[in-house]
């Protein structure tokens, strides 16, 4: 999901569309957060591991 935002936020700026920014940006976090809270052993929605 990280990955995602990222090439989504670059996309965005290249091609100068600010939907693809926001939701890029939107990914990131969200992504983040995500790995963050998994890698300290919390389970996240019911799942232990989000693959």
């Amino acid at each position: 999901m990280i990955t995602l935002g990222v090439i989504l936020l670059i996309v965005g700026f290249i091609f100068g569309i600010p939907t693809l920014w926001t939701i890029g940006i939107i990914l990131a976090v969200i992504g983040a957060i995500l790995a963050i809270v998994g890698g300290t052993g919390r389970r996240i929605g019911g799942r232990a591991h989000w693959y």
